[in-house]
């Protein structure tokens, strides 16, 4: 396959725009599938590319939840037809989809990076009881089901582990330290695809960067730039990022006071101290409502703020609480009229998953994630339309990231 060609331009820079103007003048026979986070740039997408039509798989409701159907993916596919979808439905892709894919001599638009590897919610007790009645078989690292003890049992299993069943059938179930159970997208897609672009900002320091260095997928970094009315693509330079840089530094209002004390510990506002520091909830709290009704006078509309979700209802108060942003959100523009944020919460990468990617030689650079997340997360508000924002960051870490991020120093 050719190498994935990685945009990397900060958020804004004309990165989507740029590829729709690509999709729109490319010949007939050439075929797409745009992912993307959110199905408002689903919409997005099927209204922009007006010279060819994308399709997007239909969806449909179970117990409340809205669902994907993989067979609706399976169909456009077979009819070759541009196809528009989230994250969500592609990360379910089998080997039938694998191999409509290849046929139809596909272009992959992956915008943002996806959650390529997770750690499922699965006891080691639970994991030895499928092992022990013989459900499940390790496959050099590769959890399968096993479908002859069903065929011995002479009866299909409908237990409480149906989804594992489902991923493990996909071979996509990882057995680590013999214990703990991952996830992970299957690396052997991007091969299907004719050419993969991934557009993103600061890729060096996302997930997906270090799944692509251990399962071989070859990647080079480019960045937009503005070329006239139009935009091209260029070899990636951070020199990009300073002009624009130099504008928000002037937009991005740090809030520097009293109320960081909190945050002085290098590991304060981590998910470790929220569950360890139960005492200083409701300081943090406090701080929070005296940063928006005190300090800034806020009107509620306004306001934006983030920490893990676990403890939202620990730090939720008056004027704020229906503001509440996960801290992972990326790619929606649905906050962007949010001008008063507190991000009160310091990022680290999943314990686990960072014991993952060391077993396989690859060291993650914890800096470079946190603060990835964070600008991604800044990003949903008012900033991205070039409106000035004021911003409380309590963990000193984090607002440190971010200091030397906007003076050009990471």
């Amino acid at each position: 396959m050719e190498k994935v060609k990685v945009i990397d331009s900060i958020m804004g820079s004309g990165k989507t725009t740029y590829i729709i103007k690509m999709m729109n003048e490319a010949p007939k026979n050439e075929h797409f599938i745009f992912i993307t986070p959110y199905l408002d740039e689903v919409t997005r997408i099927k209204r922009s590319c007006t010279n060819r039509k994308f399709y997007e798989p239909k969806i449909h409701s179970e117990e409340g939840e809205t669902l994907y159907k993989l067979d609706s993916l399976h169909k456009h596919l077979a009819d070759n037809n541009d196809i528009v979808t989230t994250h969500a439905l592609f990360s379910m892709a089998n080997e039938t989809t694998k191999e409509l894919i290849y046929s139809g001599n596909y272009t992959l638009i992956l915008d943002e990076t996806m959650e390529v590897v997770k750690k499922l919610n699965i006891s080691k007790d639970d994991l030895d009881m499928l092992f022990q009645n013989e459900w499940i078989k390790n496959n050099n690292g590769t959890i399968i089901w096993n479908d002859e003890q069903e065929r011995n049992l002479n009866r299909e299993y409908k237990g409480e582990f149906q989804t594992l069943k489902h991923l493990a059938k996909s071979k996509n179930l990882i057995l680590h330290n013999e214990s703990v159970l991952f996830w992970q997208f299957p690396a052997d897609i991007f091969a299907q695809f004719k050419q993969v672009y991934n557009l993103t900002y600061l890729f060096d320091a996302q997930i997906q960067k270090y799944y692509y260095d251990i399962n071989g997928i070859e990647y080079e970094l480019y960045a937009v730039v503005k070329d006239n009315d139009s935009y091209k693509l260029m070899q990636h330079s951070r020199q990009f990022d300073k002009a624009k840089k130099d504008v928000l530094r002037h937009k991005i209002r740090i809030y520097e006071g009293e109320l960081n004390k909190i945050g002085d510990d290098y590991y304060a506002l981590s998910k470790n101290w929220f569950e360890k520091r139960s005492v200083l909830h409701k300081r943090l709290k406090n701080n929070i409502l005296n940063y928006y009704q005190n300090i800034l006078k806020s009107k509620s509309k306004d306001n934006l703020w983030t920490t893990f979700k676990s403890h939202k209802s620990k730090l939720s108060g008056k004027g704020y609480t229906k503001g509440f942003l996960a801290c992972n959100i990326k790619a929606t523009n649905e906050y962007s009229h949010k001008k008063s944020l507190v991000y009160s919460i310091n990022r680290f990468v999943n314990p686990a998953i960072d014991d993952y990617f060391r077993s396989k030689g690859i060291i993650i650079n914890e800096d470079n994630f946190a603060l990835s997340e964070m600008i991604q997360w800044i990003w949903r508000s008012a900033i991205r339309n070039g409106q000035v924002i004021n911003i409380y960051v309590p963990s000193s870490r984090m607002r440190k990231l971010l200091k030397d991020w906007l003076e050009n120093e990471r």
